[in-house]
């Protein structure tokens, strides 16, 4: 297995892992050939640097996990930076074989070599299974977010 960064190529295999959950259907438009939005997304992603999308891939070649992280410039912490990690998918064939604590442990050892001092995620409260997962690998819930949707 491999984690590298996301190329254009891999938009597809990412948008469909996204949109396969309960979740992901209602808020993804995953169809063939893929709207042109999410390559747009996709080249505003790879030219920040302070954004990463990575892909975990098979020695064969295939696209079987995902994640991106963010890098966020603070002044608070005395100019610290926070790592977010956002939009973690595996893909349903390889869903309970230490994929997902792969990709995490990868993030964080990351996250500490580009200087972060913490790692933070949000998770929809409609995903129990997932917070269950988060705390098992450290993540404590010490803090409440919010939303502000537009429409």
């Amino acid at each position: 297995m491999t984690i590298r960064k996301a190329a254009k190529k891999d938009v597809p295999f990412i948008v469909e892992m996204l949109a396969n959950d309960k979740l992901g259907m209602l808020r993804e438009d995953y169809q063939n050939p893929l709207p042109d939005k999410y390559f747009s997304a996709f080249e505003n992603i790879a030219i920040d640097h302070n954004q990463e999308l990575m892909v975990m891939e098979t020695d064969n070649g295939q696209v079987i996990g995902t994640l991106q992280l963010s890098f966020i410039q603070f002044l608070t912490y005395q100019g610290g930076i926070r790592a977010q990690i956002e939009a973690v998918r595996v893909h349903q064939d390889y869903r309970g074989q230490g994929i997902g604590k792969q990709l995490f442990q990868w993030a964080i050892s990351h996250s500490k070599v580009k200087g972060a001092h913490l790692l933070q995620l949000t998770t929809d409260k409609k995903r129990p299974d997932a917070l269950k997962f988060y705390k098992a690998l450290g993540f404590k819930d010490s803090h409440d977010g919010m939303k502000l949707h537009f429409p």
